[in-house]
């Protein structure tokens, strides 16, 4: 498995494969691997010949609560469990090398309306997303893929991706992937690695609250502010602190009306050092 740290030698690397015909997939990560990094890899291979995974821990969609520093970093282990994975290479730049001038005179990727529409102020996260979109729109245009894999759990930040590409007409087909979960229910995350045991056993009460208000939806309820407190209390009462419970409209992300048919319920809740956050979509 190759491995750059230079942009000079992945341009080098995707040159080649242009010249040999071969398509290439692209997933981009954080780092700290788990079973669904690894899920999004073997989808990967599905549709491209090569398959590129990055590692970059984006210090532009951090909040200023948000401990950049402690985020795990696990590069060797990653690597083993790419390998496994058969990936083929590894991007794996410096802050310094995607930021060359700092993040303070740094050009942004600001999607219209993410702001609203994302839900970010629900977050209480200003900023995120637009850090996204700039580290997304920067990764793209520094592998070049085919193809761009990312997992469902965070629904907004798909969307998000989906609305750049398509605004910016970069020739990227973008691949989502179910939620990849534990046993319980839990939505497999880097961040899960902050609980402890009894806090494992407490954190699938985010998926449940969300299932409760999907099954109350599907039965019929049209009391879209009572079933979000419902889902509020069931998560605090569970012993984690919910950051937001929201059902919106997954076509649009406004307010679900009587004229919704595909419905996602977004949520997030934090438990000790970790937030957590989950979504259910489907149709009514």
């Amino acid at each position: 498995m190759l491995i750059f740290n230079q942009l000079s030698e992945l341009r080098l690397w995707r040159k080649e494969l242009a010249k040999q015909g071969k398509s290439l997939a692209f997933v981009p990560t954080m780092g700290n691997l788990h079973e669904g990094h690894i899920k999004l890899v073997e989808e990967a291979h599905k549709y491209a010949d090569i398959v590129i995974t990055s590692i970059f821990v984006n210090p532009m969609q951090f909040g200023q609560n948000e401990d950049l520093d402690a985020y795990p970093r696990t590069f060797e282990a990653d690597c083993d469990k790419l390998k496994a994975a058969d990936n083929h290479a590894v991007f794996y730049p410096k802050a310094t090398d995607v930021y060359p001038n700092g993040l303070d005179a740094q050009t942004y990727v600001e999607v219209p309306d993410t702001e609203h529409t994302l839900c970010a102020e629900a977050t209480q996260r200003p900023g995120h997303f637009r850090g996204v979109s700039t580290v997304v729109a920067k990764l793209f245009n520094l592998v070049q893929p085919d193809v761009a894999v990312f997992g469902e759990k965070d629904f907004q930040q798909l969307r998000l991706i989906k609305t750049m590409v398509s605004d910016l007409n970069m020739p990227i087909e973008i691949i989502g992937v179910a939620t990849f979960r534990e046993e319980t229910g839990l939505a497999k995350s880097s961040r899960n690695g902050y609980l402890t045991t009894e806090q494992k056993m407490i954190a699938p009460a985010l998926n449940q609250a969300l299932n409760l208000i999907k099954n109350a939806l599907l039965d019929g309820s049209s009391d879209i502010a009572g079933l979000q407190n419902l889902a509020t209390e069931f998560i605090n009462e569970a012993g984690l602190k919910t950051d937001y419970v929201l059902i919106r409209d997954a076509k649009t992300m406004e307010p679900v009306t009587e004229n919704s048919s595909d419905i996602v319920i977004l949520g997030a809740a934090y438990l000790g050092k970790a937030r957590l956050i989950d979504n259910l979509c489907f149709q009514r």
